[in-house]
């Protein structure tokens, strides 16, 4: 691998699965080989698009082309179990789209596969891959502004969303939480590790997900976090981190960011700006560059997003669901009433 290109297989053809194909194609190291849907029709229109050789109308085909080096899983998260599953049983490397999975044993299943068959896995955070990002990181792990005290991070769309919508679909793993909400509570693990205790609040909706949910998650340093998600009002998507010695401001599409601005005591403000030799601030060039080097590395994961770490965040996702009464389908309730955030 270490000599040729990275041989690709993407599952699912929906918008991320299309914006990832066409980063791909850009890299001269990757290439795609064959692509996944559960019809033909998909698969095909896909394929013609982007130039990939095969086109299979099941998933199970993918899993067991030999040719492929990793799978991409870009389908619903509802499906990521499964599709995931699938493919590190057939012994693919896979890059897993997030949220991870809908809940904590789903995850830890996947990663316990993951380990049994030797398979590289990982969660597609493209935010922890982002360059900015991890400038912005090692400045709070340098100390640039003290020990951090609160963190803010909100991510809201607009809308509306019709109830069919996958967004409000509980089949599909609907709401805020694990579609947008993800990333705020990803931003502030990141910064601050997993936290000592979480409440929430949310608004759902009839068909019982959260269009917007706002959590408090607390440390044992004393550090706080206030993250909020919605499907009812767009937010500037930003996100500011305070320490005991001066504050980091990411104005806009935090997740994603093109500057941000690290204000210190008694210094003026500094900006950091984003390199264009990194591609558009929407790249998804920088998680798929971060598996391929860990795939020639013979690494099984990736210390940028650590498998631990992916955990953490989905025990954190559970407890917020816990708060807010949101299950999904195949979730029971135990005896007591509480939800039992597993698959069965």
């Amino acid at each position: 691998m270490a000599e040729r290109s990275v041989r690709w297989g993407i599952l699912a053809t929906g918008g991320i699965a299309a914006a990832f194909a066409a980063d791909l194609v850009d890299l001269p190291d990757a290439e795609i080989v064959a692509v996944a849907s559960r019809r033909q029709e998909s698969a095909s229109a896909f394929a013609e698009r982007f130039g990939i050789g095969r086109a299979y109308g099941d998933w199970e085909s993918l899993a067991r082309d030999e040719d492929i080096d990793v799978v991409y899983v870009a389908t619903p998260h509802a499906a990521h179990r499964a599709a995931a599953g699938l493919c590190l049983e057939a012994g693919r490397n896979v890059l897993c789209e997030k949220a991870f999975t809908l809940n904590t044993r789903e995850a830890e299943e996947l990663v316990a596969l993951a380990a049994d068959r030797g398979s590289f896995l990982m969660e597609a955070m493209w935010m922890y891959c982002n360059p900015l990002v991890r400038r912005l990181k090692a400045l709070v792990d340098d100390g640039a502004i003290g020990e951090v005290r609160t963190v803010q991070a909100d991510f809201g769309l607009a809308g509306p969303f019709p109830p069919s919508h996958r967004l409000r679909d509980p089949a599909q793993g609907g709401g805020a939480l694990l579609d947008l909400g993800v990333y705020p509570v990803s931003f502030a693990q990141l910064l601050l590790g997993e936290p000592a205790e979480v409440t929430a609040r949310a608004v759902l909706s009839q068909e019982g997900v959260d269009l917007q949910t706002g959590a408090l998650l607390s440390w044992e340093s004393g550090a706080l976090a206030s993250v909020h998600c919605s499907v009812v009002g767009g937010t500037a998507v930003s996100a500011s981190v305070t320490g005991s010695q001066g504050r980091i401001d990411v104005p806009d599409g935090f997740f994603h960011p093109d500057r941000f601005v690290l204000h210190r005591d008694g210094r003026d403000p500094q900006e950091f700006t984003a390199d264009p030799a990194d591609g558009p601030r929407t790249s998804l060039r920088h998680e798929a560059r971060e598996v391929m080097r860990a795939l020639r590395a013979g690494e099984t994961e990736s210390p940028l997003v650590p498998l631990s770490g992916t955990l953490a965040v989905m025990r954190t996702l559970d407890a917020i669901r816990e708060r807010i009464g949101v299950r999904y389908p195949g979730e029971l309730a135990d005896p007591a009433g509480e939800p039992r955030l597993t698959a069965v």
